[in-house]
């Protein structure tokens, strides 16, 4: 008889809630009020969007258990989503061809040893030097055109977009129309049909990419890859992953984590009094931010979490944010504190599937943050904090915008 989790006396058990995701009451940088009240309990049950009964993990310890555990899966034609998202079917297909973050051992093992190689720290330390180039770039055309700005479209989103398109290889000729077509597709205010024409554009220019990269290789990932027995269309998914996992991220941290030290002024004056602090202010934003969440995983047997058991076929949503506020594993965790020492944070995820770009994402903010308060040391808001649009709804969050300004006449 297949296991129903629906208790006999319906009418003695509250329904389990949905997933929280509205933050208009209370700070933008915290978790829904709603989902800091689930976090009392590190594992509690969870609706999902298709009526699916699941889980909701929040507790740090919780988190790190399920995605660590080869006995919870990440195939997508196996998970059920926490939250409605507008294009996808109730139903996800298996991960199309190159996209190794929906597969499972040994599928997913196959990519993962291919690429940790050209992730190493070492080799993402060596970029830091084109990371401060392109950042300087940025910041001497927004002095240019200031003294006002949006942030994200001047700073955020070019500085990460072209050391993408260093990893990648895209000539320099190409980069203005790559960079177009791949912000129109992780525009939150586009429109779906815009969005899906500029996802075919991507890909079919990551094609046209991966087939010069064969016949002329140049010294870039992608043209190390064509080396491997990666069959094209493999190399234009993995192109894919990169792009959509090493861009809209750290764009939104660059833009929201601006945002949070701008409204937190000790923290940023101490990090303008000592610029070594830059690694350290960096490991706390990404906990304090958290901006890529919810991590679904799916059970394949049945699993023992926190004292409860996880049938097979029951899918556990992973909150990200909610885990990286947990005050048995952080301190006063409500509080940015740059001095903070916040290794063991979950914010590039835990396990086999821990991010495969995050030293690159760490170097680029490590560099990027210093030098935008040290070239604008009066830098503020240009509107009042409540008016700064925000991605609510979006699986990355972060601000739509934000508009900043400075003193023509720096002190």
């Amino acid at each position: 008889m297949p296991y129903d989790p629906t208790p006999t006396d319906a009418t003695t058990v509250e329904e389990p809630p949905t997933l929280p995701t509205d933050r208009h009451t209370g700070c933008p940088f915290d978790p829904p009020a709603a989902l800091t009240a689930l976090s009392e309990k590190p594992l509690s049950r969870l609706r999902y969007a298709d009526g699916h009964l699941g889980w909701l993990a929040t507790g740090h310890a919780a988190a790190r258990a399920v995605l660590s555990d080869p006995r919870f899966s990440s195939r997508y034609e196996l998970m059920h989503l926490p939250m409605a998202m507008p294009g996808l079917p109730d139903e996800l297909p298996p991960a199309p061809t190159g996209d190794f973050l929906g597969l499972d051992a040994p599928e997913h093992t196959r990519y993962r040893r291919l690429l940790t190689g050209k992730f190493t720290v070492r080799r993402m330390r060596q970029l830091a030097e084109r990371v401060a180039q392109f950042t300087t770039a940025c910041l001497d055309a927004m002095e240019q055109a200031g003294p006002t700005a949006d942030l994200v479209e001047a700073f955020a989103r070019p500085v990460p977009a072209l050391m993408i398109c260093e990893l990648l290889g895209v000539p320099y000729a190409d980069r203005d129309r790559f960079q177009g077509q791949v912000a129109t597709l992780f525009d939150q205010s586009a429109g779906m049909e815009a969005r899906g024409e500029a996802h075919a554009a991507v890909e079919a220019f990551l094609s046209e990419l991966v087939t010069a990269k064969r016949a002329a290789p140049t010294d870039d990932l992608l043209s190390d890859l064509t080396t491997s027995a990666l069959t094209d269309e493999e190399l234009v998914g993995v192109g894919g992953v990169l792009l959509a996992a090493g861009l809209d991220t750290t764009t939104n941290m660059l833009g929201l984590g601006t945002f949070a030290l701008l409204s937190n002024p000790a923290q940023l004056d101490a990090l303008r009094a000592d610029p070594t602090l830059a690694e350290q202010t960096v490991e706390e934003l990404l906990r304090y931010l958290s901006v890529a969440d919810p991590i679904p995983r799916a059970a394949l047997e049945d699993v023992e979490v926190a004292g409860q058991l996880i049938r097979a076929g029951e899918t556990v949503t992973v909150s990200v944010q909610a885990a990286n506020r947990d005050p048995h594993r952080f301190p006063d965790p409500d509080r940015l504190d740059i001095h903070r020492k916040a290794t063991g944070h979950l914010a590039f995820g835990h396990g086999a599937h821990q991010c495969l770009g995050q030293q690159l994402a760490r170097v680029e903010m490590a560099v990027a943050f210093p030098a935008l308060f040290a070239r604008f040391p009066t830098l503020r808001l240009a509107v009042p904090p409540q008016e700064v649009p925000l991605r609510e709804h979006a699986t990355i969050y972060g601000v739509a915008a934000l508009p900043v300004t400075w003193d023509e006449e720096q002190p």
